[in-house]
């Protein structure tokens, strides 16, 4: 024992002299903070623990795993005492201490390749370009490539913790209610960075991480707070690791129990979206976007219809072909854009009533009547649904409300293609319009109360979700979004 006292003696003043050194230190200076095994924390458990622990207040600034260690930085001497002082003093739920780990440390390299104020005002109004308000969905896919960051030369490489802690600031700053995020294809082989999402966009319900390097589902422990309702991950390397569908079932519903698996019952589907199918997810987006377009198609102001259509989508109107009366006079209105084969024989002309692009759609469409349709004549049917295209088509009655004594109604059928874009939204590719009179049967049945956009009273609701729920083959409590 002697022998082991000059040893301990020994020991000591190294101790003394490192806590001396830390009181000289500058508010300024870095220091790392190591948690070992804190891997096996979750992230907003363990921060929260040591910061109601630590008797300073700090924010941990580039908070990722290392193996089986947790880590982050601190700056400022005071903090990083503070947290010393509380080693071993924290208990996880087994009773176990926790130790925490400080040292002297370099500046962050989060920190070091901080982006400018300019660059992050450039960022800014990228990232509001990409954001659709209506959806309230913000589209990060492929982001490094967008042109205008590539114009003003910021390299936006969302695997690293600056780059994304970035586009989370703007995030948070920008769109507070964000309910779906787009970040497929970005290369992402670890969510470090993107754990802070669970308290700066809290409100997300949809993110997509599909196409992306994500080989572990550990990675999936980083976002484990959000209450996701989707989460997209097909194309990651991640999904080889399930032997079939029912094991890739029972993780998902591990990492979020908000998930709703419905209608997964394809075998070999590791490379589909958890939780739903895209299948379901283009029924349950019909109904809304369907919704949407007629009160904006009846607002006065189509041109706000522009984003339900594709760049490259097509449009015709058709019309009845009456050969006693070619000129159709109650629908004059219609028949310069009307491309009913039987009336015209001129390919030429076929081609150009033929509108493509959403600009000549919109264009069109906003020279054609104002109208006011009336949701409960709506018949929607369903023809093809698959995960990446869905074919419907919606029967219905409408009015002209142009200034004039008698307010014409009119039938239509109306027919849309769509496919699923890049910010989980759908968009139109191929509509088809055709309108006629409405027939003596059909006036017998027209409402004695006005049109309205959407159904008014409750059991009016009730009764167009019930419609398209049976048309499409919905879960009812879906088609009530």
């Amino acid at each position: 024992m002697e022998r082991r006292r000059p040893a301990e003696r020994d020991r000591t003043p190294p101790k003394k002299e490192m806590k001396g050194n830390w009181q000289d230190e500058t508010s300024g200076s870095w220091f790392k903070v190591t948690v070992p095994y804190g891997r096996k924390y979750d992230k907003s458990w363990l921060v929260n623990a040591i910061q109601s622990h630590c008797s300073v207040p700090f924010t941990p600034v580039d908070f990722h795993y290392v193996q089986m260690q947790a880590q982050f930085f601190v700056q400022d001497v005071h903090t990083a005492s503070a947290l010393r002082s509380i080693s071993y003093k924290i208990h996880d739920e087994k009773n176990h201490k926790i130790a925490i780990l400080v040292s002297h440390s370099v500046v962050p390299h989060s920190v070091q390749n901080k982006l400018t104020p300019q660059q992050m005002e450039n960022l800014k109004l990228t990232m509001k370009k990409r954001y659709d308000v209506l959806e309230q969905a913000l589209d990060l896919q492929n982001f490094r490539f967008d042109p205008d960051l590539v114009d003003n030369k910021i390299d936006m490489i969302l695997n690293r913790r600056n780059c994304m802690a970035a586009a989370l600031e703007v995030i948070e700053q920008q769109f507070s209610k964000l309910l779906r995020l787009n970040l497929s294809s970005n290369k992402l082989f670890q969510l470090d960075g993107l754990s802070d999402i669970t308290w700066k966009a809290p409100n997300v319900k949809i993110l997509n991480l599909s196409k992306n390097k994500l080989k572990s589902t550990w990675e999936l422990n980083k976002i484990k707070e959000l209450k996701l309702e989707e989460l997209w991950l097909q194309g990651n390397p991640l999904c080889d690791s399930f032997s079939d569908h029912p094991s890739y079932v029972r993780m998902a519903i591990s990492y979020s129990q908000k998930l709703k698996l419905k209608s997964l019952t394809q075998r070999n589907h590791a490379r589909m979206a958890i939780s739903y199918s895209q299948k379901l997810k283009l029924k349950s987006l019909t109904q809304r976007n369907h919704a949407r377009y007629y009160c904006i198609y009846d607002s006065g102001n189509r041109q706000d219809l522009l984003n339900a259509y594709h760049d490259a989508a097509c449009f015709s109107l058709t019309i009845p072909f009456n050969p006693e009366d070619p000129a159709s006079s109650n629908l004059i209105k219609y028949s310069i854009k009307n491309r009913n084969m039987k009336k015209h024989e001129d390919p030429v002309l076929l081609v150009q009533l033929l509108k493509h692009t959403r600009l000549d759609i919109v264009n069109t469409l906003s020279v054609l009547p104002k109208t006011q349709h009336d949701f409960a004549s709506f018949v929607v049917d369903v023809c093809v649904q698959t995960e990446t295209i869905l074919y419907f088509s919606v029967k219905g009655l409408f009015k002209e409300v142009e200034e004039m004594s008698e307010t014409p109604v009119r039938a239509f059928t109306r027919t849309f293609i769509m496919i699923p874009t890049s910010n989980s939204s759908l968009c139109i590719v191929n509509d088809q319009l055709f309108v006629r009179d409405i027939s003596p049967e059909e006036t017998v049945l027209l409402p004695n109360s006005p049109f309205s956009c959407m159904p008014t009273t409750p059991l009016g609701q009730q009764k167009m979700v019930q419609m398209f729920s049976l048309q499409s083959g919905m879960n009812l409590e879906w088609s009530q979004k």
